[in-house]
């Protein structure tokens, strides 16, 4: 059999674009391996990040390794594709040109047929998971309408397209039986879900049919956008058990001149009317968010007000992003990127102290609890868990000490909260 490794950069959504890839070469035969240093695989398919100005660099450094290693005979053909690709192909082209071929982010067929596999439409809903198997993600929709003032989405990969619904419930359905018992829902505004397609919202009746689904028990939900955020959403999340108890939110700001500058949809009442409701409606919600610091014309009243805003909202989770310009959005062509670079970084270190002390009290808090975990690995002396309020690889970890008992990946425990640091727990199984 032939052999691939398959190099996945940037978010989970590129990820599901390389385990459906991943499905069509294994089908005409090939064998594929995610992001393998110890393989013989002498083709390589690196999927690339184009979002924002670290995650193209890294996009670059790894296809230069892999051109490296194709000229000292180490590999025989390199392939490209995803944001990076789709936007910057020209160039690439001529820089990097020990590239057998670029290809874009939706250019599945061509990618299949460059590697002499057959594109077959009957796998369009198959997918090769590079998870552990008992949880995966579900992109219900691709590209984006907002055309926020910062990002490059709507430029790399266009307009909102939703998947219809009996294909992703066909997918689910079959990652169940696979045995995923986790599904995390995700795309660039899930919230936007069934507009094009259905004239309306859907994504409540979308979480209630995958609820139906036996074998998958929890169901999670990433990357909502805030504004005109539907309440029939809160309802299902409140309502159906299965639903975890967690949403990501990403805010950016909450500067109401930042805000406009950004070309956000909302302003800050309604943000703050939004958190108010999720968590009156969902009582112990978790709600990750995303900041985005030094945006242009950042005044210091705009970040002190952005300050209090995490010190009040207490966010369980939290993340920063600096901000770097990106070519044809608003900001770039329009608006002078006048923060400078360190000051940028001290504003977003700032926050994060802030937030590493209301993560270290709200992990304090739960000491004691009770909860269900699932298993995602081991790790030396202790067994890696999640509740239902964090995310794999971007949230807290909860860890079991291994010499207690054997336990199995993939297998929900009840747990009881023993210890706590700022983004780690330790918990004794019950």
């Amino acid at each position: 059999m032939k052999k691939i490794n398959v190099i996945t950069l940037g978010c989970a959504k590129n990820r599901v674009d390389s385990e459906h890839i991943a499905a069509q070469l294994a089908a005409s035969g090939y064998e594929v391996v995610y992001d393998s240093d110890r393989t013989d695989a002498k083709t390589v398919v690196i999927n690339t990040c184009g979002f924002i100005g670290d995650a193209k660099q890294e996009s670059i450094d790894v296809i230069l390794r892999a051109a490296k290693a194709k000229q000292e005979g180490r590999i025989e053909h390199l392939f490209v594709i995803g944001c990076l690709s789709q936007r910057y192909a020209d160039e690439l082209r001529g820089e990097i040109p020990e590239v057998d071929e670029y290809f874009g982010v939706s250019d599945w067929e061509g990618i299949a047929r460059s590697l002499g596999a057959q594109y077959r439409t009957e796998c369009l809903t198959e997918r090769k998971l590079s998870t552990p198997k008992h949880y995966a993600y579900l992109k219900i929709s691709e590209g984006c309408n907002w055309r926020c003032g910062y990002c490059a989405i709507p430029l790399i990969r266009g307009r909102h397209i939703s998947v219809p619904m009996e294909d992703l419930l066909c997918e689910a359905r079959k990652l169940a039986e696979s045995g995923v018992k986790e599904l995390i829902v995700i795309a660039q505004d899930t919230t936007y879900y069934g507009m094009d397609l259905y004239g309306r919202r859907c994504l409540a009746e979308l979480l209630e049919k995958l609820c139906r689904i036996e074998g998958i028990e929890w169901i999670r939900l990433h990357y909502a956008y805030p504004t005109d955020f539907p309440d029939d959403v809160i309802e299902v999340m409140a309502r159906e058990p299965k639903i975890c108890k967690y949403l990501d939110i990403p805010l950016q700001h909450i500067s109401d001149n930042q805000l406009s500058l950004m070309h956000r949809r909302h302003d800050k009442a309604q943000a703050l009317e939004l958190l108010r409701r999720l968590r009156e409606k969902i009582p112990g919600i978790a709600i990750r968010t995303t900041l985005l610091v030094g945006y242009p014309n950042e005044s210091e009243e705009d970040f002190e007000e952005l300050k209090r805003f995490v010190e009040e909202q207490r966010f369980e989770r939290l993340g920063v992003f600096t901000y770097s310009e990106e070519e044809g959005t608003f900001s770039a062509t329009s608006l002078k990127d006048n923060i400078p670079q360190g000051l940028k970084e001290r504003r977003a270190e700032e926050i994060m102290r802030i937030q590493n002390g209301v993560s270290a009290d709200n992990n304090r808090r739960r000491i004691g609890n009770v909860e269900r975990v699932i298993v995602d690995s081991r790790e030396g002396d202790y067994y890696v868990a999640r509740s239902q309020y964090d995310s794999p690889e971007v949230d807290d970890e909860i860890l079991i000490d291994a010499s207690e008992r054997r336990l199995r990946r993939g297998q929900f425990y009840t747990v009881r909260i023993t210890d706590a640091e700022d983004y780690d727990l330790y918990a004794t199984v019950i």
